[in-house]
């Protein structure tokens, strides 16, 4: 009797001594998820309203694929690169630390500046105030490169050094920030904040998938730009050293770097992806790990931006887009878009005052909507009559509409499927 006693009252207690540790762990975990950060219950809203919403944004119908259940990302978007249709989107707005795929911003601005047949010698003051850890290219002091060479080093290797010296060419890194702010604000990406042209961890320096997005399909509508981001390796240029006294100067070696933008080259197991022609990738201890990639496959050109997946899975940013492009290329002509891409600020009639002060999502997407002002000018040049002021008022309401109209087309498409033809192995 007594063994059996024994046996019911060890019976009973099983499922209470056995629990105890899994609701230890429970409350551990729902602990440790809300010390995670977690978006705004607020965003903007530039794009469209679903996308300051919080969460995952999709419209799910009959025929539509379901999303990847593999996404761990805390900011990413599915987007048309022609159309600028928005087909998913995971917390878009949210302001996050950009890491390197703010190089793509770099080069969107100060590209058109300077001539890539330029040389430049560098100087200590060029390499001045480069973060420590930051990656490099391998750009050496005292050595000359032309501006081709620099734009590799940015794109390929991410190189902070050829950075802060485009940066000197370009006036200073004070400058160029400033320029880099400017033209965020004339393309609407709103949630970005530069300090740092190289996007080495900055307090203060945020974007967003959104705003990345946004940046490299105004960076692809230049050709250099598609050039060096799609470029798989390249011989770069070393070290100059100096002649031996009576000797001449001895032959200038090269050295190989690879694209670190590992959905176009591959590694440890990753398949290079079909169709990738670029963009961007970062790392930095706030920012984790950041992708923009763009990919064409039967006509239909896509953009995927990834920001901070959970490292749990090996090269996450790169799995998690993939995906994201899978689903993008299955869903597109299927899914209704929950949102768009906005022109730049002139050919939606905004002008850069307008933009820079647009801080909250109500204020940007007001900005987006776009036109007011060129219909006010209408308005005032039908009113004034035949005055001369108001003919030339209209003339030139005219012609800024005329240049709207021929951005938008600009924006519309770019000869992305010749790129990828040209790409070993595709």
């Amino acid at each position: 009797m007594r063994k059996t006693a024994l046996t019911v009252l060890a019976a009973a207690l099983l499922p209470v001594l056995t629990a105890g540790p899994v609701l230890a762990d429970d409350a551990n975990a729902e602990k440790s998820e809300d010390k995670q950060p977690k978006p705004p219950a607020a965003m903007s809203t530039v794009g469209g309203t679903l996308l300051g919403k919080p969460g995952t944004q999709v419209n799910l119908a009959p025929g539509v694929p379901v999303l990847p259940k593999k996404l761990t990302g805390k900011s990413w978007i599915v987007a048309d690169a022609e159309s600028g249709e928005v087909l998913a989107s995971h917390n878009a707005h949210w302001q996050l630390p950009p890491a390197s795929t703010l190089k793509m911003l770099f080069a969107d601005t100060v590209l058109p500046v300077l001539p890539k047949t330029q040389s430049h010698k560098v100087t200590p003051e060029d390499l001045a105030g480069i973060g420590e850890g930051s990656s490099l290219v391998g750009v050496k002091e005292n050595s000359t490169y032309t501006v081709h060479d620099l734009w590799m080093g940015v794109f390929l290797r991410s190189g902070n050094d050829a950075v802060h010296v485009l940066s000197q060419m370009n006036g200073g890194v004070r400058k160029t920030v400033a320029d880099m702010n400017k033209h965020a604000a004339e393309l609407q990406a709103l949630d970005t904040r530069v300090v740092s042209p190289d996007g080495y961890d900055e307090k203060g320096q945020v974007s967003s998938a959104y705003d990345l997005t946004l940046i490299a399909r105004s960076g692809l509508q230049k050709k250099d730009f598609r050039e060096y981001s799609s470029t798989v390796r390249v011989q770069f240029p070393g070290e100059e050293k100096k002649p031996k006294k009576g000797k001449k100067a001895p032959k200038r070696e090269t050295f190989e770097i690879q694209n670190t933008n590992r959905l176009l080259t591959g590694d440890s197991g990753l398949e290079p992806y079909k169709g990738i022609a670029g963009v961007k990738n970062g790392n930095t201890t706030n920012a984790g790990s950041t992708f923009t990639g763009v990919a064409e496959r039967d006509g239909k050109v896509l953009l995927v931006t990834v920001m901070n997946p959970s490292e749990e899975e090996g090269l996450a940013v790169y799995q998690e887009t993939a995906r994201l492009l899978d689903w993008g290329f299955t869903a597109a002509g299927k899914v209704e878009p929950i949102g768009e891409l906005v022109k730049p600020g002139s050919a939606d009639g905004g002008s850069d005052k307008e933009a820079v002060g647009d801080d909250s999502g109500d204020k940007g997407e007001a900005g987006g909507s776009g036109g007011t002002d060129q219909a006010g000018l209408g308005d005032k040049a039908s009113a004034s009559g035949s005055s001369g002021v108001g003919i030339a008022v209209a003339i030139a309401g005219g012609a800024l509409l005329l240049l709207a109209a021929a951005v938008f087309l600009v924006n519309r498409r770019w000869p992305l499927p010749d790129l990828v033809k040209r790409l070993p192995g595709r």
